[in-house]
């Protein structure tokens, strides 16, 4: 078979993956306007409200580190609210942060766990290990440190709590890149326009079970039913394991109608190829087929690959000029449905087919660099560190 008779093939398929995109984009904008407009639940102005344990594992002094601490700090909440910070290192940067806020909200109980102890591959859960004797309250939260929030998240987050048949609550999540240049609005695109609208239409129609280290709430009982954090050490996708244990005690992880901030930090391409990277991984050991049927999303790169092959004609264009028109559309509904602050639409081009390149490259091999050390990812998505870890016992509480 010559190259034109291959291409008499590939090309067609390729315009009808494009096109089953494009559909898709505006299948996900229409259910984006729904989830969005949707009633969330409340509590009773008058109702006691139980008391919260917030965790918040620490590596790093990261970029807007105590602004993003410093929202989960100021909630308006009518319970007892406790914020638990935890550090493997002594001489974590970020120990210094937590000490700006306990200046900043002397009424708060903050506490800090310092604690070099490992209890598996993931550092992450043995941060949060450690810091699980600290928890004082009935609802314990778990939150990445680089997640910003608003005044009524802990309120809203606790009356989806609250509902009947719900044993945890998960958060979306929209980008937040500052002024930090063209990596990190890359970052957020890939977040709002990407992330948002596949996660909103696989749970609308039961086809993913989402549970995000954005926000994972849950009872302390139940925490202790699924055995602890120490049931996720070796996990790389611990929030999706957190979620699926919570379903099996019999109740369903809730996604209430809004989303959080995460900031997007990269300034470098190379930073942002492997965070994106790490999490294509993830989500491929988690759900390989889904992630492999997530190639349609990528309409724009494959009807550009279809106007490459030899005698492809004007129609793989006209093709490649509908899918990026249902991208910018997507994006434009997603804006107004959660408030955003409009993107740089000319971004979009560059944004797909740096996210097909990646998708594509995910395949290749399961090594994935995380907080600065690298592992490789075996098939039921462990992670096995390539270099040993310091097993240190030596532990504070300050």
């Amino acid at each position: 078979m010559d190259l034109n008779e291959l291409s008499a093939w590939i090309a067609p398929a390729l315009l009808l993956m494009a096109l089953a995109g494009c559909v898709y984009a505006l299948l996900a904008a229409i259910l984006v306007g729904r989830f969005a407009a949707q009633p969330t639940p409340t509590l009773a102005a008058d109702a006691p409200r139980p008391g919260v344990s917030i965790l918040k594992p620490l590596c790093g002094l990261e970029p807007d580190l105590f602004e993003n601490l410093d929202s989960f700090c100021r909630q308006d909440y009518a319970g007892p609210v406790q914020v638990v910070f935890g550090v493997q290192n002594a001489a974590d940067p970020a120990i210094g942060v937590v000490q700006r806020l306990r200046a900043a909200h002397p009424c708060l109980t903050i506490d800090l766990v310092v604690d070099a102890s490992q209890h598996g591959s993931n550092r992450k859960v043995s941060n949060l290990i450690n810091m699980s004797d600290k928890i004082a309250h009935d609802v314990v939260v778990l939150a990445d440190s680089d997640m910003s929030v608003r005044s009524d998240y802990l309120e809203r987050v606790v009356a989806a709590l609250s509902q009947p048949g719900v044993s945890g609550v998960t958060c979306l999540y929209h980008g937040v890149p500052g002024d930090r240049g063209l990596c990190a609005q890359l970052a957020a695109l890939a977040i709002d326009v990407q992330f948002v609208p596949n996660v909103i239409l696989g749970t609308t129609f039961d086809l993913a079970r989402p549970c995000f280290g954005s926000t994972i709430a849950m009872t302390a009982a139940s925490l202790a039913r699924i055995g602890g954090f120490r049931a996720f050490k070796d996990d790389l996708a611990d929030d999706y394991a957190i979620g699926e244990a919570l379903r099996a005690e019999g109740g369903r992880v809730a996604i209430p109608a809004l989303t959080i901030g995460h900031a997007c930090v990269d300034t470098e391409l190379s930073g942002l190829w492997r965070h994106e990277l790490r999490w294509n991984r993830t989500i491929r050991n988690v759900d390989p087929k889904g992630y492999a049927g997530s190639v349609v999303t990528h309409a724009f790169p494959l009807a550009l690959l279809a106007a490459l092959m030899p005698g492809a004609g004007a129609g793989a264009l006209a093709v490649a000029a509908l899918a990026l028109a249902c991208r910018i559309l997507l994006c434009l509904r997603i804006e107004r449905a959660f408030g955003l602050a409009p993107h740089a639409y000319w971004l979009l081009p560059i944004r797909d087919m740096l996210s097909f390149i990646n998708f594509t490259w995910s395949f290749v091999s399961g090594a994935v660099t995380w907080k600065g050390h690298d592992y490789r990812v075996v098939a039921d998505g462990t992670l096995i560190p390539e270099h040993g870890l310091g097993r240190e016992s030596r532990a504070t509480s300050v």
